[in-house]
């Protein structure tokens, strides 16, 4: 996944955000469909860049998302907000480190799309949510309960199962769902304090300078792609900074408007689209034991999102008792 927010790190304040009368904010939905639907089709736009390599694209991905970024400041006249998180020396170093974990995560994804792995590159973004429960334990200490430890087994059962059925474990959806996770729990500590547009704007601004080198050895070797193989292919890679922060501002824009439950539905939309895309569109090889833990996986979800409801309707019980 691309984006610069996780929905299981949304700030819990967001569980109660729903519109007057209870009634579900109609634009609040739309931006959270648009938001996951159109990164659930990423990976059309990444094979499309082809012959453009892994590498390249990432590296224009990072210094065009900046330069994206840095119009919305412009237009939107945010420059002087921007300005003030400069000045705060923890949020620029923590936005470094996230920016490093979601260099990691792209260019794990980009290899895997155009290398024909999207299947796997689906599996990283369905398990990311628990690997959040995870490391929610490991690195916060958080204490789970009986159901959320059932969901983490069955899912390190799927791991298994589907390590041995490939050979190896599963290494591109491991690396994305722990890149992702960790990415998301950095961006919970610092919490609102940071909107989408800045956030993404330090990240690439910490991350342009490798990029910027990473486009110069391309250049010098295999040749950059930009300009060589038509006006098409140019538009398109040149539409690498929108197709960034357009769906990350379509997520911040959904997550001020739904409860955090929703946004915990919706979220399956991305990996649920990859991988129809790898297996119906690219016609990836999925044998029975891939079937198996995919299985094991949507099990564990299924678990997991049963006590997310059963979480969410005691809170309103309690807020009921309280008024």
């Amino acid at each position: 996944m691309t984006s610069s927010t996780d929905p299981t790190s949304t700030d819990r304040t967001n569980a109660g955000t729903a519109s007057k009368g209870g009634e579900v904010s109609r634009p609040g939905l739309a931006f959270a469909i648009g938001s996951y639907v159109l990164w659930g089709f990423l990976p059309i736009y990444f094979i499309a860049l082809a012959p453009s390599g892994p590498f390249e694209i990432v590296g224009w991905r990072v210094v065009l998302s900046l330069v994206f970024c840095a119009l919305l400041l412009t237009v939107t006249r945010a420059w002087r907000p921007f300005a003030a998180l400069l000045r705060d020396r923890r949020i620029v170093l923590t936005m470094g480190l996230a920016g490093a974990l979601i260099y990691v995560n792209w260019q794990t994804y980009v290899y895997a799309t155009v290398s024909g792995q999207v299947v796997e590159a689906a599996l990283g973004y369905f398990i990311n949510p628990i690997v959040t429960v995870f490391l929610g334990v490991l690195v916060l200490r958080e204490r789970l309960n009986v159901t959320q430890w059932v969901a983490v087994g069955i899912s390190i059962l799927a791991v298994v199962v589907l390590a041995v059925g490939y050979g190896q474990p599963p290494w591109i959806a491991l690396v994305l769902a722990f890149s992702f996770g960790t990415y998301g729990l950095i961006k919970k500590r610092v919490g609102p304090k940071v909107d989408a547009v800045s956030g993404l704007t330090l990240e690439t601004a910490w991350l342009t300078p490798i990029a910027v080198v990473i486009l110069v050895v391309v250049g010098s070797t295999s040749g950059l792609s930009l300009g060589a193989h038509g006006p098409w292919h140019t538009v398109l890679l040149l539409s690498a900074g929108a197709i960034t922060a357009i769906p990350l501002l379509l997520f911040a824009a959904a997550a001020r408007r739904l409860p955090l439950i929703y946004m915990g539905f919706i979220q399956y939309f991305a990996p649920f689209i990859q991988f129809l895309v790898g297996v119906v569109v690219l016609q990836e090889p999925m044998p029975p034991e891939r079937w198996v833990g995919f299985g094991l996986v949507w099990v564990a979800l299924i678990v997991l999102t049963f006590d997310l409801l059963r979480g969410a309707r005691a809170a309103r019980r309690q807020v009921v008792e309280l008024t």
